[in-house]
């Protein structure tokens, strides 16, 4: 299962994040970027709920299940080894985190997942390589720029970077074209007036669109 995922991620390209968002809305969110083609979805920890464990885990666990065979489901904002092994029982197939902890990707190779640490810095980058990383996220992206991406590549071209923070339908082409596997996709992907709107059908758009620009950059 975890070359399937790391095949996903580096063919597909196209990671949904999803923060503080559960129950019925969360499926059909799920259920409509499926139908515009995006089979990656990361269910965030909201590090600030007293009862995020749970909560996380019930909201992993009832997507796993109803994607089943569908869509690949990982956990996003993972700091600790607890919550790596709380997300691994939820189903959780891969562990993406905001940075660098040898702990937290020591913990997800254990447990046969995929692992996607955040960094900023190319001696963060290079730390969690040597530790175990799947892949390495480069975060905030937006703050750092498609030249910081091509100017790191440079030397650590032995990495797969994935971008995450501030990537949108008008720069994923040129996050990609700097040499990035793929991209964590928040907002736009999760738009609070649509969800609220229930214009499900918008979502099924957009995922297209991302869809599409991975396509015509790969071919």
């Amino acid at each position: 299962m975890t070359e399937i995922v790391k095949n996903a991620i580096e063919k597909e390209g196209v990671i949904a994040i999803v923060r503080k968002l559960y129950g019925n809305n969360l499926m059909k969110l799920a259920e409509a970027l499926y139908a515009g083609g995006v089979t990656l979805m990361e269910v965030t920890f909201d590090q600030a709920a007293p009862d995020v464990l749970p909560k996380t885990a019930a909201a992993i666990s009832e997507l796993a299940t109803r994607m089943e065979g569908r869509m690949h489901v990982g956990a996003g904002t993972v700091l600790t080894p607890e919550q790596v092994r709380t997300a691994a029982d939820a189903g959780a197939k891969f562990i993406i985190s905001p940075n660098t902890d040898p702990a937290v990707i020591a913990e997800t190779k254990r447990l046969g997942l995929v692992s996607v640490p955040g960094a900023m810095t190319p001696s963060e980058m290079v730390t969690a390589n040597q530790a175990g990383a799947d892949f390495v996220k480069v975060f905030p992206s937006i703050d750092l720029g498609t030249r910081f991406l091509k100017n790191v590549m440079a030397p650590l071209n032995h990495i797969k970077f994935v971008v995450t923070g501030g990537v949108t339908l008008m720069n994923f082409e040129e996050w990609l074209r700097a040499g990035a596997v793929g991209a964590g996709i928040g907002s736009y992907l999760r738009d609070k007036a649509l969800i609220e709107a229930g214009d499900w059908a918008e979502f099924s758009r957009r995922a297209s669109a991302f869809c599409a620009v991975v396509k015509k950059v790969r071919g």
